[in-house]
């Protein structure tokens, strides 16, 4: 990998996205498209160049990701991880605010599996008694 490129894998749930960034103007393409039309809810807009807004590098890289799998909501916070984790590549001085912000944690939450014998995760069918 040369110095100028700096890629990394950003999860949450089911989602995953591997981020590439590269010196350029500030082009943010996911899945090959613009991420304003990808991701149409404004609060997962923002959370995908939240990283970006901290470290002060809004139009420094171009970004390249490719997510797959989950929803739009887990898609968007593993590529805000993914940013997060290759602005540490860039410099090292992105952790403390990065780290203050949260940004740097993988959100652990994902769905409780469905149990044997049971309808659902916790539901239970209706008791009967006689």
């Amino acid at each position: 990998m040369s110095a100028s490129n700096f890629s990394a894998t950003g999860r949450r749930k089911t989602a995953s996205a591997q981020v590439r960034l590269t010196p350029g103007t500030g082009k943010i393409l996911v899945n090959g498209r613009a991420y304003e039309d990808y991701f149409q809810v404004s609060a997962q807009q923002s959370a995908v160049i939240k990283p970006l807004e901290i470290t002060k590098t809004m139009n420094v890289f171009d970004i390249s990701v490719n997510a797959k799998g989950g929803g739009p909501a887990g898609q968007a916070g593993a590529v805000s991880l993914g940013i997060a984790r290759a602005l540490l590549q860039v410099s090292a001085e992105n952790r403390a605010p990065l780290k203050a912000e949260g940004l740097l944690t993988r959100d652990p939450r994902m769905k409780e599996r469905k149990k044997p014998g049971q309808p659902g995760a916790r539901k239970r069918f209706q008791f009967s008694k006689r």
